[in-house]
């Protein structure tokens, strides 16, 4: 989020600016203000001044900043006095270390050519001592060149893919995102627009697929839990009209289909296409057909008889299941219609739509991630989503024993925002409140 609001400002025409970008948004230079300042350069270039048409030559592409290590070696091989190349990338190499010893010593030896050679092309003393003071500040974030570079292609690559094939390029993101990021790989591409088709026993194949109305599809192997041998036999011998060809099917090895595959199947509603009216919800479905599978249509249709009157799936469990299942969180569960009328109401917006001036948003926690100050004192961050599906961090200043934050349930907060650290607040006691 804070890399795409500097990319808008900053408006890239090249690669270069875009290995600038990649460069410039690391913690060293936006703790130094750089971004603030690479912007307005980029947008006022008439007013840089450099102290000489080598400077001008090597950072006009930065527009005036040392923003790759490489930059420093052709300055000081360009402007010292008999100073090769291969120094200037020494002279790099050694301005990221410290000590009085032989690496002081090979330092002041570059510094005396390097003073020496910028006073012969017209460099005044104190600009050139500015100018080494520049590469000594300049150590402590510089950035390969090459590398930035490297960066930035697969930068355009993808966005430029995303432009003009999405559908593509969305399914070859969540085909190739770890597990461990695909809750939040799936609210992205949500929030772009897209709707997912949910994982369907009939339907899903093995990778994310686009449907002829452009959805796109749930694969069964984003399913925790099923397995691939599983997944071979579903493949192989679907599709299933009923729940009697699922389960008693002599073609089909239950060995390999087991209780656990079944399990997961139903309880991430991979299996609604082939449950029907003699199944009252999710939970009577999942007793009757996994609790106690039944090994002939007789037994099923005892089952079904025997946990007519079972409740449901808590909402707790729905939600569970849905998002630890699938990856997919259940907003029409989580955001029920009283709800959403409250939100809409009393015209609070989402956390991605936070308004600075009102400073009022609501979202909904996902995970409370407990961290400790330098100072030992505890601080959490929440990790939140909203309707739009996009992930945001909350960082919980002073946080107390008796705090608590309720997973997967909609609050309304209070908050202040950062453009460089994002969102925090200094109470959750007082900032926080439960709405559903």
């Amino acid at each position: 989020m804070g890399a795409q609001a500097f990319c808008l400002k900053a408006k890239p025409t090249s690669l270069i600016d875009i290995a600038a970008i990649t460069s410039i948004f690391r913690p060293g230079p936006l703790g130094e203000g750089v971004d603030k300042r690479y912007v307005k350069a980029r947008q006022n270039p008439e007013e840089i001044k450099y102290i000489h048409p080598i400077v001008e030559e090597v950072t006009k592409e930065t527009y005036g900043f040392l923003i790759f290590q490489e930059q420093i070696a052709q300055l000081a091989h360009r402007l010292g006095k008999n100073i090769s190349l291969d120094e200037g990338n020494l002279l790099r190499k050694l301005l990221t270390k410290k000590g009085t010893g032989e690496v002081n010593k090979k330092k002041l030896k570059i510094h005396k050519k390097f003073v020496a050679g910028c006073e012969e092309k017209g460099i005044v003393r104190e600009a050139a001592e500015g100018l080494w003071q520049i590469f000594e500040y300049f150590s402590g974030y510089g950035f390969n060149k090459s590398h930035a570079v490297g960066y930035s292609i697969l930068s355009y690559q993808c966005a430029w893919l995303l432009n003009y094939y999405p559908a593509e390029w969305l399914t070859a993101f969540l085909n190739k995102e770890p597990e461990q990021r695909k809750e939040k790989a799936i609210n992205i591409v949500k929030n772009l627009g897209y709707e997912i088709q949910e994982v369907n026993i009939n339907v899903s194949g093995r990778n994310w697929e686009i449907s002829p109305d452009g959805k796109l599809i749930q694969p069964l192997t984003s399913i925790k839990g099923l397995g691939d041998k599983a997944m071979d036999q579903i493949l192989a011998h679907r599709p299933f009209k009923t729940v009697e060809e699922m389960l008693f099917n002599e073609e089909i090895s239950y060995s390999k289909f087991n209780k656990k595959a079944l399990d997961v199947l139903v309880r991430s509603g991979a299996c609604d296409s082939v449950a029907n009216g003699r199944f009252n919800h999710c939970r009577h479905f999942w007793l009757s057909i996994v609790n106690e599978r039944p090994k002939n249509k007789k037994k099923l249709d005892e089952n079904i008889e025997k946990n007519m009157s079972e409740p449901d799936f808590t909402e707790e469990e729905k939600i569970e299941n849905l998002v630890t299942l699938t990856g997919i969180f259940p907003f029409d569960i989580v955001l029920d219609k009283k709800v959403k009328e409250r939100i809409e109401h009393n015209k609070v917006p989402s956390l991605a739509h936070y308004d600075d001036a009102l400073k009022i948003c609501w979202f909904i926690p996902r995970e409370v991630i407990p961290k400790t100050t330098r100072n030992g004192k505890p601080f959490w961050i929440i990790n939140c989503i909203d309707d739009t599906c996009q992930t945001n961090q909350i960082k919980c200043w002073n946080v107390k024993a008796s705090d608590k934050v309720h997973l997967n349930r909609p609050y309304i907060s209070k908050l202040e925002y950062d453009p460089q650290w994002g969102f925090s607040t200094r109470s959750i006691k007082w900032n926080f409140k439960l709405v559903g």
